[in-house]
């Protein structure tokens, strides 16, 4: 059922200028029997050139790359561009609205939930939509996350491994012109494996960068900041907005997740009080932290060791943690061992 969605819009893709519009979910209640979750939808249109597909909240709690995309489409005019531009701000817009990593709908974690269901729950019909009909429209796809309630990430671009030599290099060119501090490389194994929209565009052949911006719920100014910059000094590199008025961005550090061992779990319930830093660089042995026994507090903390060494990436925000809770995942640099 590749070709069928039940997803639709009366916006039309294919004309020239600029439309606002929504997505339309259908979505059945006991309010609104014939109801749809509206989605916001803009595409800019401006004659023949690459399609760019940029998209934020596919998880609700994390703002940056929504504001700096709802910025972005009220600033850019057709006139400005060349090609087409798809901006989908708030993806999953029930989670958006209520401030969560799911959807309140069905629980569903819209960058697990690809390929996506045309005939599923809620967020798997997003996912399919998205796969379906909007990725083999576009040249290329930024997805802009951050960490959410749970996590704070130091800001950097993550691009998939695997593709052929061409493909790495195109991804590279992406990443260079984002300009992240930092760009991770993975298969993803750590994170959803095949089930992200990454792997689903890689599948597909489209370019995709994911973007994390920050964390624990907050609006981070600097990831705010990278994303306009980023996304502006990409849309200039692909000839989409000639005009632009970009710098040429820093340079990225290429990094990669050395591969399972680069996770760091909690293996018990209690209180996680952190030993390093975001950004600090660690080694083999040393101590991660400890976690607080909550109703046995006259027993001694669990202490937690990495079990590798490499740059801190992102770290939990929560100090109240369970078995299963990832803590921290490192980054080594690409040429290391």
């Amino acid at each position: 059922m590749a070709g069928y969605t039940q997803v639709w819009t009366p916006l039309d893709f294919e004309a020239d200028g600029k439309q606002c519009d929504w997505l339309r979910l259908p979505f059945s209640t006991d309010l609104s029997g014939y109801g749809v979750v509206p989605i916001p939808v803009i595409c800019i249109r401006n004659g023949d050139g690459p399609t760019a597909l940029l998209i934020a909240g596919s998880h609700g709690d994390e703002y940056e790359g929504q504001v700096a995309l709802a910025r972005l489409s009220r600033e850019i005019e057709a006139a400005d561009v060349r090609g087409r531009i798809i901006i989908l701000p708030s993806l999953n817009l029930p989670a958006v609205e209520a401030g969560r990593r799911v959807s309140p709908l069905d629980d569903g974690n819209l960058n697990r939930s690809f390929p996506g269901n045309p005939i599923g729950a809620p967020t798997t019909m997003i996912a399919h939509y998205v796969g379906t009909v909007l990725l083999p429209m576009a040249d290329f796809v930024i997805d802009l996350h951050a960490g959410g309630r749970s996590t704070n990430y130091v800001p950097c671009a993550l691009i998939r491994s695997g593709g052929s030599a061409e493909e790495k290099n195109k991804l590279i060119e992406l990443a260079t012109a984002f300009g992240a501090p930092v760009t991770s490389i993975s298969d993803g194994s750590g994170g959803g494996g095949a089930t992200t929209l990454s792997a689903v565009a890689q599948e597909l052949g489209v370019p995709a960068l994911t973007a994390e911006l920050g964390g624990c719920a907050t609006l981070s100014r600097t990831g705010t900041a990278l994303a306009e910059q980023g996304l502006r000094r990409v849309l200039k590199l692909y000839g989409m907005l000639p005009e632009a008025n970009t710098d040429t961005g820093p340079s990225t550090r290429l990094m990669r997740v050395r591969g399972r061992g680069a996770f760091v779990y909690a293996m018990r319930k209690g209180m996680f009080e952190p030993a390093a830093d975001l950004g600090d660089v660690v080694q083999p042995g040393q101590v991660a932290g400890v976690i607080h026994v909550v109703d046995r507090p006259w027993d001694a903390p669990e202490p937690i060791v990495f079990s590798e060494g490499g740059m801190v990436a992102c770290r939990r925000a929560l100090a109240l943690t369970a078995p299963g809770d990832c803590l921290y995942k490192l980054l080594v640099d690409l040429d290391a061992d």
